[in-house]
């Protein structure tokens, strides 16, 4: 596969080039911050202009490059890729826009080489992106929304967004969509997953099961789903539908599912093969000694006896006797390899408890360091996907294939992935559960793969993160920031918008100006997407808004009612706690919003004609207050003491609507997933959106002053949060409809 070598640093960002070879998967991308060129590897030569790198890697794979009229956008790109003056930038959109009035891409049906130069020069002028947002260019901004959504295009963005926050800038990083397996034939590369039947996925596990199939795909190759049943006392039948039933969720599909305890006839004889050949022995030291001997380099006592006696111990073994319990089988490799993974490891033991699979046939079981390179081989696998917490045992498991003549299997490492604040260990996961510390595996504090996606973590999301890790071998404790970033960025676009106001929050309002008698208004769920369809909202001169924005509102001041129009507060009461229990509002709707510095939401106090609808808005917090236990660590010493956080809320009854694990959005609240509906109330659990704030332990957070206190002290008002945030219609919208009782733009432009 060809290499390309590019710095995060670069000014600008080749885009083009590494959109292509992210499009194509013709090019490994490196990033390597010691260069100053951008670099393609190419069949011996290298290519350095991005325009000639485009061209190869189209010509590589095949890509629709040949139109006459490609040149021309190709000079295009050149020229707005160093534009900065606004009106010539503006004059080139405006005559794109027009050339995709009525086409989907730049020449002919499909995705062409002219298609991503031109939208990686866009991309890399800083103004653009920046003018697009305008919305006055709607034909083009739907083309190049299209290009940056695929998902080769967001893993790309997502591994320069890691290469950038890389510490270890010295250090190449290559990303993950375009990996290459060593050694692998397109149509013959075969991956697996091989899970343990004892528990639940986690998002560890969801690393490993995602690679797997990304590379069985990128080389039209064949994933196995392994269940490796080798340990009766922990693995269920229910365990195996569990398991499926996570990567189901996860959107990953094996094309065969099999056993280890399909083999176990096999793997039985080939024991017996290596005792005859002397490479294996019985032993029968205790446990704490073995580990002790393996440690210091000592031999077992048993390490010579002859193959009639290993025979003869390992039939013990076989038959689950009183004798057969105290042996194991041990591989006879090395005494004192410096790899201590090499000093004879144990490869068969004893249990008779039933499997879940084979009942009571069998009484003996191969350990995971024997079974799994010996299953692999047999099974056809030519990659074997493992962190790098076994690269010690790496040499082992290319000893039992070479001590019983297999055939071989590549090795293919990548690291570990953990997240600060999270504990990945089944153990320690147990113990939550037992201890009722949680409502089970399920739980949206829980990093298992349930857990994850009831929180509201997106397949696209999880699928682009693990991708853009990259083969990094550094093992560290990840933020969560970035996964849920790449998660509001998937979601945004989708989500529907609605209201809500915390149920002892809320102040009653009276509209002077306002309709005599309750109206609905039909409107788009999303004001920048109308696919997602449309709500009713209701209009009265009674309305409800929530105690903080309440709190904020000066005399007289005019403030913006959202999806309605602007207000004047003519007056305000309050109570001795100085909370503001009613409001008095004009309506002015010929006041300018952009004018208005408070955006608010509201709704229409409930009636028996038109009811809110009563809602449970969750958030969590971390389940520990140590960023990572160590192994000495007990957990019970750093629970945190509250973990989950309820609001009750009167929400607009567009949400009956929504279907459990719908995401949905309360628009200046946050990001939410429906729960479900327990006791007679729609529970919503909401999305963290990557930003510090949502993610930091709310453990020991001092509390507010009290509003009262502060007012008695001399301090400034209480400052609130709730308006740092993006504009919410843009500065692109204007004022004005047909009514004149709501000032609302019409999303359905004629």
């Amino acid at each position: 596969m060809a290499t390309l070598t590019v710095s995060s640093k670069q000014t600008p960002f080749p885009w083009a080039a590494v959109a292509i070879a992210s499009y194509t998967e013709k090019a490994q991308l490196v990033f390597d911050e010691t260069v100053t060129a951008t670099a393609l590897q190419l069949n011996g030569s290298t290519v350095s202009d991005e325009e000639e790198i485009v061209h190869a890697l189209a010509k590589a794979h095949g890509l629709a490059d040949d139109s006459s009229k490609s040149p021309a956008f190709f000079a295009l790109a050149k020229t707005i890729s160093t534009t900065t003056a606004v009106p010539q930038i503006i004059a080139s959109l405006d005559s794109l826009d027009d050339h995709f009035t009525y086409r989907t891409f730049l020449v002919g049906h499909e995705i062409t080489a002219a298609d991503w130069m031109l939208w990686g020069a866009m991309k890399g002028n800083s103004r653009i992106p920046g003018l697009l947002k305008n919305n006055n260019h709607p034909h083009l901004l739907r083309w190049f929304s299209y290009l940056e959504s695929l998902d080769s295009i967001q893993a790309a963005s997502a591994s320069l967004a890691t290469a950038k926050a890389s510490k270890a800038r010295s250090n190449k990083t290559a990303a993950g969509f375009a990996l290459g397996l060593a050694n692998a034939e397109d149509g013959k590369v075969v991956t697996r997953f091989p899970p343990e039947p004892s528990g639940y996925l986690h998002i560890g596990h969801a690393k490993a099961a995602l690679l797997n199939q990304y590379f069985a795909k990128m080389y039209h190759g064949k994933l196995i789903i392994r269940f490796d049943d080798t340990n009766p006392s922990k693995e269920r039948s229910e365990f195996e539908e569990t398991i499926l039933e996570d990567l189901h969720l996860m959107d990953v599909h094996g094309d065969v599912v099999t056993h280890t305890s399909d083999h176990f006839q096999t793997l039985f004889d080939l024991a017996i093969k290596l005792i005859k050949s002397g490479q294996a022995y019985t032993d029968d030291t205790e446990q704490a000694q073995m580990r002790l001997e393996r440690g210091d380099g000592i031999a077992s006592a048993h390490r010579d006896d002859s193959v009639e006696q290993n025979l003869k111990h390992f039939e013990e073994m076989t038959a689950g006797t009183t004798e057969g319990l105290r042996w194991c089988l041990r591989a006879k490799i090395s005494v004192d390899n410096p790899n201590k993974a090499m000093r004879d490891p144990v490869i068969y033991r004893c249990n008779v408890l039933p499997h879940h699979r084979t009942g009571d046939k069998w009484k003996v079981y191969p350990t995971y360091d024997f079974a799994c390179p010996v299953v692999d081989s047999i099974e056809g696998v030519t990659h074997a996907l493992r962190t790098n917490e076994y690269r010690d045992r790496n040499p082992q498991y290319h000893w039992m294939i070479e001590a019983l003549a297999l055939r071989k299997v590549n090795i293919w490492d990548f690291s570990r992935l953990n997240f600060i604040y999270t504990l990945l260990s089944k153990r320690k996961l147990h113990w939550f559960v037992d201890q009722g510390l949680v409502r089970g595996w399920d739980d949206p504090r829980f990093p298992t793969v349930r857990g994850i996606r009831r929180r509201g973590l997106t397949v696209e999301a999880l699928q682009q993160f693990m991708l853009a890790q990259g083969p990094s071998q550094a093992v560290v404790s990840l933020e969560w920031d970035s996964i849920w970033a790449m998660n509001k960025k998937i979601i945004d676009p989708v989500a529907p918008r609605h209201w809500a106001i915390v149920t002892d929050k809320k102040v009653p309002v009276t509209i002077s100006g306002g309709p005599a008698s309750p109206e609905i208004k039909v409107l788009p769920k999303h004001k920048k997407n109308a696919d997602i369809g449309e709500k009713k909202t209701v209009y009265t001169s009674a309305i409800l808004v929530e105690q903080e924005d309440a709190i904020s509102f000066d005399d007289q001041e005019e403030i913006t009612l959202m999806d309605w129009g602007n207000a004047i507060v003519r007056s305000k009461t309050t109570n001795a706690a100085g909370e503001v229990t009613a409001i008095e509002m004009e309506l002015h709707l010929d006041g300018d919003f952009r004018k208005t510095k408070k955006k608010i939401t509201w709704l229409s106090q409930s009636t028996t004609a038109n009811p809110l609808t009563p809602v449970v808005l969750l958030d969590y917090d971390y389940l520990i207050t140590k960023k990572k236990l160590e192994e000495n660590d007990n957990v019970a010493d750093f629970v945190t003491p509250v973990t989950e956080f309820r609001q009750d809320a009167l929400a607009d009854a567009n949400v009956g609507d929504l279907k459990k694990g719908e995401i949905m959005q309360f628009e200046r609240k946050g990001y939410y997933v429906f729960d479900g509906v327990v006791n007679g109330n729609l529970e919503f659990v909401r999305i963290p959106d990557g930003r510090a704030a949502s993610l930091a332990s709310k453990a020991g957070a001092p509390a507010a002053p009290p509003a009262e206190t502060a007012k008695a002290e001399g301090a400034a008002p209480p400052i609130t949060k709730m308006y740092a945030i993006e504009k919410v219609y843009g500065d692109d919208v204007k004022a004005g409809n047909a009514t004149t009782m709501y000032a609302v733009e019409n999303i359905y432009k004629a």
